[in-house]
C-alpha cells in the first residue's frame, strides 16, 4: 500500500500558475497513453486531435460561489473575513471563518457595508461555524455584488475578472472551488468538438474544501474524504449507457467529474439509461483502484502527496504519474488552478 509521502514530487515555486492564459485553450496540453504512458506534448486548442467520434465527454456545471467574504463585527467594526462552505437552509450556511475567536454564537457580522449581516448560530467540527444570513435583496445578488472568488492561497496575484475562474459552462452554484480542468474549454471549441460527432455531457458536483484539505496520515487508507453534493440528470445517464453498449468512450474531464460518475457506479451498480442521480459522495480513489466508468482523463496538474494526484495515479498507474509529473516540471509546465492541462486517453 502506498503511502502520502510516495505522491511528493519537488515543484519550483515559479512553475506555480498565477493568473490564466489567454485564450483559455491556449495552455499546453501533456498527452499521455494511458496503455503505455508515451507522452507527447501539445497544446489545448488541438484536443480534437485526440477525441474521436462517438466518445462521450463529461463536464462538471457547478459554478463557484464568490464564498469569500470582507467585513466587520457589528457591535465594534472589527475585521472578520468568512468563506461559506455549504448552504445547510435557506439562509443558513456553514462557513469557515477568522479570526475565529470572535465568532461566538449570537455574534452579528456586517459585510458590504450592511448590504449583507450575518449572525452565528452554531459551532462545528474542525472550529467551522454556522451562521444566518439577513439582507434587504436578493442573497445571491448579494453575494456576487460583494463576494471575492475563494481563491487557492498558493494564487497571489489578484484575478481581474471573475468569470476566469468560471467555466464557461457553469451553471449550478454552488461550488466553494472551481472545477478546473473545465477552465481550458472556450465556447467554440466545444462546438468543434459536438460537430465532430463528440456527444458532451453534463454533471455537477459542487467542489467542497475537503477536496483539497491536505492528507496529514502516513497511510492513505486512514485519510478521510468530506462529503460533497452531486447530480446526474436522466439525459446524462442515457448518454453514459449508450456509450458503454456501443463501446465508445467515455472521458472525464475533472477529477469531479470522475468522481461523481464512480460514486454512482459504486452506489447503484451499472448507471441506467434515463435514471436520475442525486445525493451525496466522500469517495476517496487511490491505487490500486478498478474504475467501473471512465476510459480517459483530462485534469490539471495538482499539488504534491494532494487527493487529487493519488486519484490520477489510480487512473494511470502510480510509475508513469510520477514520470508525467516529473517530464512536467523539467519541461516548464503550470501548474495548478490556472495551469496547463493534462489529457490520460
Amino acid at each position: 500500500m502506498y503511502k502520502t509521502s510516495d505522491f511528493f514530487y519537488n515543484l519550483p515555486e515559479e512553475l506555480i500558475a498565477q493568473t490564466p492564459v489567454e485564450p483559455r485553450n491556449s495552455s499546453r496540453l501533456l498527452k499521455v497513453s494511458r496503455e503505455t504512458g508515451e507522452i507527447k506534448h501539445d497544446h489545448f486548442y488541438n484536443l480534437c486531435d485526440y477525441l474521436k467520434k462517438g466518445d462521450l465527454l463529461v463536464l462538471n456545471d457547478s459554478r463557484v460561489l464568490p464564498a469569500r467574504l470582507y467585513g466587520v463585527k457589528c457591535d465594534n467594526n472589527t475585521f472578520i473575513e468568512f468563506l461559506l462552505l455549504e448552504q445547510k437552509g435557506n439562509m443558513t450556511w456553514d462557513i469557515i471563518c477568522r479570526p475565529a475567536k470572535k465568532a461566538k454564537i449570537g455574534t452579528e457580522f456586517s459585510f458590504g457595508d450592511g448590504k449583507l449581516i450575518a449572525k452565528v448560530i452554531a459551532t462545528g467540527e474542525d472550529g467551522n461555524r454556522t451562521v444566518e444570513f439577513r439582507c434587504d435583496g436578493n442573497f445571491f445578488a448579494t453575494l456576487d455584488e460583494i463576494g471575492q472568488m475563494p481563491l487557492p492561497p498558493y494564487i497571489k496575484e489578484k484575478l481581474e475578472d471573475k468569470e476566469r475562474y468560471q467555466t464557461v459552462y457553469s451553471r449550478e452554484v454552488g461550488s466553494a472551488a472551481a472545477p478546473t480542468a473545465g477552465l481550458h474549454f472556450t465556447p467554440e471549441q466545444l462546438e468543434q468538438i459536438k460537430s465532430m460527432g463528440v456527444n458532451i455531457a453534463y454533471v455537477t458536483l459542487h467542489v467542497g474544501l475537503g477536496t483539497f484539505r491536505p492528507v496529514k496520515v502516513d497511510s492513505i487508507t486512514e485519510h478521510h474524504m468530506h462529503s460533497e453534493h452531486y447530480y446526474m440528470p436522466a439525459e446524462t445517464s442515457t448518454l453514459i449507457a449508450d456509450a458503454k453498449k456501443n463501446g465508445n468512450r467515455v472521458i472525464s474531464v475533472g477529477t469531479t467529474s470522475c468522481r461523481t460518475l464512480e460514486s454512482v457506479a459504486e452506489f447503484f451498480g451499472e448507471i441506467e439509461a434515463g435514471k436520475e442521480y442525486d445525493g451525496y459522495t466522500d469517495i476517496f480513489i487511490y491505487p490500486p483502484h478498478e474504475f467501473k466508468v471512465i476510459d480517459g482523463l483530462i485534469t490539471n496538474f495538482h499539488l504534491p502527496e494532494s487527493t487529487l494526484i493519488m486519484l490520477v495515479s489510480a487512473f494511470l498507474g502510480y510509475e508513469n504519474t510520477m514520470n508525467a509529473y516529473k517530464i512536467a516540471v523539467e519541461e516548464k509546465y503550470r501548474f495548478f488552478s490556472f495551469g496547463d492541462s493534462m489529457a490520460i486517453l
